[in-house]
């Protein structure tokens, strides 16, 4: 994981460096709004650190992944004097942080206790592990990748915005296929969390009475979207993105700029993740195994799972 996380952090610093020196540069308009973007970003990813290493609770990032993205994007609508295609652009980003808060909430990501609340089990995968036994290689890991790199990550992918404040092309027809298209892969995501949560709520409800159903008894969810994806909601959460950096191209007419650096680095980052939970949902499922075998991991290219 080590390895992983560097290459991660490396990518951060390096992608927006080449990104930026072949792009226009930043007008003093971007320059002051990604100031405050910058400001908001540090206090947000101080916050996720502090309270996560004060309560031992790591998920602190999980709860502002699904809601900062909205701050930044009506920060740049701002700035951006409401103009209408970034104002759609926020509404977009307004309506995917709803359906994750949400999902994440169901789950008990949240709590009124706001410090409290379900973490995500795989920190507690990785703190398990051997190289992450001494204190200090733990903090300094929540630090550089749990706080101050996801959090860069999530003002990244929404930096399209502050790009499509270069607009050079008036508001149109394209936007409204983009807008189309981002809000089928959120409907995707919703359905896709649906099944998930539905048939690992009724797997625990029959494991607590001790009966449990042939059907259940798989341990994964292998119906709906996820016979024919092994993980049709990170599938879908990296197409969200990848179709809203088309909004900068759309505003600037230009196929590659500096803001392609947010979704390259999420479809790594996703790439990475799914990797991780199949290995440990590996052990726990000898099924699993056979399941990846005959579906793809985020194209339903291989065909349909059966029992």
């Amino acid at each position: 994981m080590w390895k992983s996380a560097i290459f991660l952090i490396f990518t951060l610093l390096i992608v927006p460096f080449i990104s930026f020196k072949f792009d226009n540069s930043l007008t003093e308009l971007q320059l002051q709004t990604l100031e405050i973007l910058l400001w908001t970003y540090g206090i947000a990813a101080a916050l996720t650190f502090i309270i996560s290493t004060i309560t031992d609770n790591y998920s602190q990032v999980d709860k502002f992944w699904s809601i900062i993205p909205v701050p930044y994007v009506w920060i740049v609508a701002h700035f951006a004097s409401y103009e209408p295609r970034i104002v759609l652009m926020a509404v977009l980003v307004t309506i995917w942080v709803i359906r994750l808060t949400y999902n994440f909430g169901r789950r008990g990501g949240y709590s009124w206790k706001f410090w409290t609340g379900e973490e995500d089990y795989r920190w507690a995968i990785l703190r398990a592990k051997p190289e992450f036994q001494a204190k200090w290689k733990w903090i300094t890991f929540n630090l550089l990748f749990i706080s101050a790199y996801q959090m860069g990550l999530i003002l990244l992918f929404t930096l399209q915005a502050l790009k499509a404040m270069d607009s050079t092309i008036p508001f149109g027809v394209f936007d409204y296929i983009l807008a189309a298209l981002l809000v089928g892969f959120v409907i995707m995501e919703f359905i896709a969390d649906g099944q998930q949560y539905k048939y690992q709520e009724e797997k625990y409800r029959q494991r607590n009475t001790g009966k449990l159903d042939k059907f259940h008894e798989v341990g994964f969810t292998h119906t709906g979207l996820w016979a024919f994806m092994a993980h049709p909601n990170y599938a879908a959460e990296q197409s969200v993105w990848i179709v809203f950096y088309f909004f900068s191209v759309v505003a600037t007419g230009n196929w590659i700029n500096w803001s392609i650096t947010g979704c390259l680095l999420l479809v790594i980052l996703f790439e990475r993740s799914a990797v991780f939970s199949e290995e440990e949902t590996t052990k726990k499922y000898p099924l699993y195994k056979r399941y990846l075998k005959e579906v793809g991991r985020f194209v339903p290219y291989k065909g349909k799972f059966k029992l």
